[in-house]
Order: C-alpha cells, then sequence, then structure tokens
C-alpha cells in the first residue's frame, strides 16, 4: 500500500508501485510491465467515472481472510469530494462485509462499467465506516484494459430479502451458477505490514464454462493482461482468497473463501485455451445471497 508521507512513500517512489509477492509473480511469469501507470491519487476523470456508477464491487479482510461483495445504488452513492477520498453510501446492516470494513483496515474498490467495458480500481484504507457505508483513504488508484469484459446493460429491480445461506460445501446449484459464469470477481491480500501491501479487487473473464469445478476445488485460467501481478502477487504473499459470482438475471451473490495454489506452467496449462498460467481454489467457506442486488442486467452478444 503506498503511503503519501514518510519514510515508506519514499521507498515504494525509489522502487515503483509493486510490492515484493508482485515483483516475484512478475518474475516467475517472465517480466513485468515497462511502467506502471499506478498513482496515490486520483484523476478527475475516474472521479467522474466512479460517481456515475450504479453499483461497485468491495474488497478487504475478515478475521485475516480477504472478503468481497457487490453493493448498489442510484447514481451518486459514490462520491469523490477529493482526489484522495471516495466514499460509499450503501446499506451494509445485511451485507457480511460490514463486519470487514473498519476504520484503520485496508479496503479495495473495483468500478467497472459492463456497458461501456470500462473499469478503475482504488485500493486505500478505510477511514470511517457504519451500516450506512464507508470512506477509503485513497492510495493506489489506476485503469485496466477492456479485456475479457461482457457487455451488459442494467436495470434496477424491485428489492428481495432473503436470509443469507451458508454452505458446508458447494451445493448443485453452487456448482451450476459457477459452470455458467462468463465473469467473476476476485479480492486478494498481500502482507499489509510490507511496502505497497495492502487488499485488491479484480475482474476475471472469459467464455462460459472457463472455471472448472471439481469437488469443493476451482481451476481458473489466468490470460494475458497488464502483468501488474497484482492478485497473482497477492497470492504469492498471501495463498488466500475470496471470490464472488454475481447471478446477472436474479441479483444473486455467491460468496466463496479458499486457499490458492498457481501452476506457471505444464501441460494441464495447455488444456485451456490460451491461458497463459492456471490457479486453483480450494474452497472452505460458501455464502449465497439470493436477490442480494437490487440490478439486473442484460447480455449483449458483440459481434
Amino acid at each position: 500500500m503506498i503511503s503519501r508521507t514518510g519514510a515508506s512513500f519514499d521507498a515504494a517512489a525509489e522502487e515503483g508501485p509493486f510490492h515484493p509477492g508482485e515483483l516475484q509473480a512478475q518474475e516467475l511469469a517472465g517480466g513485468g510491465p515497462p511502467g506502471a501507470g499506478i498513482r496515490d491519487w486520483m484523476t478527475e476523470q475516474h472521479r467522474t467515472f466512479f460517481k456515475a456508477l450504479p453499483y461497485v464491487v468491495v474488497a478487504s479482510l475478515d478475521v485475516g481472510w480477504p472478503a468481497a461483495t457487490m453493493l448498489a445504488g442510484a447514481p451518486g452513492f459514490i462520491s469523490a469530494p477529493d482526489e484522495h477520498t471516495l466514499q460509499i453510501a450503501a446499506g451494509l446492516s445485511s451485507d457480511p462485509m460490514q463486519r470487514a470494513l473498519r476504520p484503520g483496515d485496508p479496503a479495495g474498490v473495483l468500478g467497472i462499467d459492463f456497458a461501456t467495458k470500462r473499469r478503475n480500481r482504488a485500493n486505500g484504507l478505510v477511514t470511517a465506516a457504519d451500516a450506512r457505508g464507508f470512506t477509503l483513504d485513497v492510495r493506489q488508484s489506476f485503469g485496466n484494459c477492456p479485456q475479457y469484459i461482457h457487455v451488459r446493460e442494467v436495470e434496477r429491480a424491485a428489492p428481495r430479502t432473503a436470509p443469507p445461506e451458508a454452505l458446508r460445501q458447494l451445493d448443485q446449484p453452487a456448482r451450476a451458477q459457477i459452470e455458467a459464469a462468463d465473469t467473476f470477481f476476485v479480492a486478494s491480500a498481500a502482507r499489509t505490514a510490507e511496502p505497497n501491501g495492502g487488499v485488491d479487487i479484480s475482474h476475471r473473464g472469459g467464455p462460459p464454462g472457463f472455471v472448472r469445478v471439481e469437488g469443493s476445488t476451482l481451476t481458473i485460467p489466468d490470460y494475458r493482461g497488464n502483468r501488474y501481478f497484482n492478485t497473482l502477487g497477492n497470492f504469492v504473499s498471501n495463498p488466500r482468497a475470496a471470490l464472488l459470482f454475481v447471478d446477472f438475471a436474479t441479483g444473486d451473490l455467491l460468496h466463496l473463501q479458499g486457499t490458492v495454489e498457481i501452476v506457471w506452467d505444464g501441460p494441464e496449462v495447455r488444456t485451456f485455451l490460451a491461458a497463459q498460467r492456471l490457479w486453483r481454489v480450494h474452497v472452505e467457506r460458501t455464502l449465497r445471497r439470493r436477490g442480494a442486488l437490487p440490478l439486473r442486467w442484460t447480455f449483449h452478444a458483440v459481434r
């Protein structure tokens, strides 16, 4: 996590924005990016982008485990009063993320617009949080390319409330949702005491069925990207993950947490079309929240 003041920021500025796990992942993958567009402040374009969104994906730490959720609201529920601050006004009283968002703890935010295939990330520290939302002091801000984003149009829907379902293992509906998915989100965390460490939330996309399910283990192809290796670099430091699968037709959320292993090369990698490496999640915790989002998305095939 980049610090804007003190010796840790000076060291980070000299060494770049990547923590040791990311640097190791870049080395194992054959090299990192020639340069990194990671700032410790948000551009005006990013601030305007976040303000227009009706949903946002959020990650933090829950008793040492990454946690992920999606929050929704009318455009404007996210505000950026200055280049270092994001304020998210969304009810957290029924969201398991509420206990993970505490002042002083790291958090990550991913703004993604499926209709335009734009996405921007902001990582930092929580400065205030309650059942009505939270405030993030942004320490890292950067954009991502539109690769692997499937175009969808969003509309509001009547909210439905149902109690969360804690599953002892992946049941048939959970496996079916994962196997049909073309999109999910992954939260990861470095060792937060190391320079530039923190929490990150990232988008993953591919053809329907790109995530393979065997028992309680998910195998996920890692495709060509920006070579920052934020997610895999965090796994090198801390092999725990939280995955969030959204049912775009119903607003259901499927939250998973598990331990991670990375397959950097070998014959199994080549069984996945266009994969450069694989990572496996051994699922240990599963929570299903039916109708958690008052939103529905319509898929648009790109010709």
